[in-house]
């Protein structure tokens, strides 16, 4: 994975504990050796919703035929 600084990536699995699920959009803040990514996720209003590591694989690009939505946060 060729993930630079403040990409901005999918996730690829929910992760219920932090209320995010498969699909939703992250910013890479951090880049930990070959296949670690610390990805930041945030609510509409641009508050930390979660800041997690991930291998590679858990995240991918953004696309160009990716369309965003919003969707209620789930409960934690």
């Amino acid at each position: 994975m060729s993930t630079k600084l403040l990409d901005t990536v999918v996730l690829e699995k929910d992760i219920p504990s932090h209320g995010l699920r498969r699909g939703d959009i992250g910013a890479v803040v951090e880049i930990y050796g070959y296949d670690g990514v610390e990805v930041e996720f945030v609510t509409g209003t641009g508050k930390t919703q979660a800041l997690l590591t991930f291998k590679g694989c858990d995240v991918r690009p953004l696309a160009d035929k990716d369309i965003l939505a919003a969707r209620p946060l789930d409960a934690a």
